[in-house]
């Protein structure tokens, strides 16, 4: 692949973007569900691209056919299906550069009813997930035990950890997994965006919000997901000169030590696994890098808080890089999906994607108001958004039920990933799920989950829930 090639296709990416923009600008229904401009330009690419209009040429001129691929080059395409598992690692090394790591027992009493409750339902994922595979999908439908795994890994993990499992998907034999976990991914931030915006009314008119009156009555700017000009707030600070060197570089330089961290302690820990178990069984070579990205980034900067003295790093600027990764991973992502494995296991993944939507509807209802003492809704429902597939989905549900922060419940989600993202939700667990299951079976890995998420559901219920 031609460096050219690769640069086109960034370039068409950014087009693709544009152009998903204009449909939010120009078309209210996407603005009344705020589906983000990288879904609609994804699912743009994936109707141009192979799946969905080469098929369609396929049929008329034959396979042959100059466009029988889609409007995109083959080498185009090879490079998307490679950028979601670079652009992971990115987005998992920024989690917490560029701001202070607190001691666990301020995040714990800050965010502690909201750690209880998404452990709660991520780890619900895995057990309800693993029961339909266990009694449903792999005795009728013949589905890979692995299946079991789907649910959190597209929903919780999102877009960016499913396509970050594509290799270990292969390598395990399960190769269709990946794709069936991207679309879980792209079913569940669709149906959490609309869902959470149903949930948002329904709790307005049955007066369970704190602060929230009206969501219709949304300014248009809000709604179309523009900034007024006396409203925009700093993209980042520059905290170098740039004659020394330019800030942007500067901060992607140190996502890149921190994501090489992490890949010298994957390799760190695939050595010890090769000399002590390895020859029975094997986990952490399996283990894609992101999640050692994220301990990576977590360790530079508790570096960084005791050494560095001029404060370099910009928080703003971090999450700008972070922004810029995941637009680009979702099109990708999607502009790759293979339509024609979802097509092939349709029914297994219809009945996944029902699971997963049910289980978060129910635990959201019955488990939220009892898990959280105080401003339950605002607070459980950015929880709802990134359980059903993105953070950003949780952050923007939470900046329209509390866009003044009256609740805090935006600073208690921040908190929450420290207690949450290094094991579920694309963390350690997430990752080491597929070969755990693989090396054990679903059975073991059940009750290892559905023991766990009763620990959490008895912390939230009994501990927080009695405050």
């Amino acid at each position: 692949m031609s460096a050219e090639m690769v640069g086109l296709s960034i370039i068409l990416i950014g087009i693709l973007l544009l152009v998903g923009k204009w449909i939010r600008v120009r078309f209210s229904v996407f603005q009344k569900y705020f589906l983000p401009s990288s879904i609609l330009g994804g699912f743009i690419a994936l109707l141009l691209g192979p799946e969905v209009f080469g098929k369609l040429i396929g049929q008329f001129q034959g396979n042959s056919s100059l466009l029988s691929n889609g409007v995109f080059p083959e080498d185009v395409l090879s490079s998307w299906l490679t950028l979601p598992g670079l652009l992971i690692s990115v987005i998992f090394a920024t989690l917490f550069l560029g701001k202070k790591i607190p001691n666990i027992k301020d995040i714990w009493l800050t965010t502690g009813p909201q750690v209880s409750f998404g452990q709660t339902v991520a780890w619900g994922q895995y057990v309800f997930g693993l029961l339909l595979t266990i009694t449903l999908l792999t005795p009728f439908f013949g589905i890979n035990p692995m299946a079991g795994a789907l649910i959190e890994i597209g929903f919780e993990g999102g877009h960016g950890t499913s396509a970050g499992l594509s290799e270990t998907f292969q390598q395990l034999g399960f190769a269709d997994g990946a794709n069936l976990a991207i679309g879980l991914a792209t079913v569940g931030v669709v149906s959490g965006v609309v869902t959470g915006i149903i949930l948002i009314n329904i709790a307005v008119k049955k007066n369970k919000t704190n602060v929230l009156k009206d969501p219709s009555n949304l300014p248009e700017d809000k709604l179309r997901g523009i900034i007024k000009p006396d409203d925009r707030p700093s993209a980042g600070k520059m905290t170098t000169q740039p004659e020394s060197i330019e800030p942007l570089a500067l901060h992607i330089a140190i996502i890149g030590v921190a994501i090489f961290v992490g890949k010298i302690l994957l390799e760190a820990l695939i050595y010890v696994e090769s000399i002590t178990w390895g020859a029975d069984t094997e986990i952490f070579t399996h283990l894609p890098l992101f999640p050692l990205a994220m301990v990576g980034g977590v360790i530079l900067q508790t570096f960084i808080d005791k050494s560095e003295k001029f404060n370099l790093i910009d928080r703003k600027m971090i999450l700008r890089i972070q922004g810029l990764a995941l637009d680009f991973l979702i099109v990708s992502a999607i502009a790759t999906l293979s339509l024609t494995v979802i097509g092939e296991n349709f029914l297994p993944f219809l009945l996944l994607a029902l699971t997963g939507i049910s289980w978060n509807i129910v635990a959201f209802i019955f488990l939220a108001p009892r898990m959280i003492p105080e401003n339950w809704f605002e607070r459980g429902i950015g929880d709802y958004g990134q359980s059903m597939g993105m953070t950003a989905a949780g952050l923007m549900l939470i900046r329209i039920a509390d866009s003044k922060g009256e609740t805090k419940a935006l600073e208690a989600f921040g908190y929450k990933q420290l207690m949450f993202e290094p094991l579920v939700g694309g963390g350690l667990f997430t990752a080491a799920s597929l070969p755990l299951i693989y090396e054990f079976g679903p059975v073991p890995i059940l009750f290892l989950c559905l023991a766990i998420m009763i620990v959490w559901l008895i912390v939230g219920i009994f501990y927080f829930g009695k405050k």
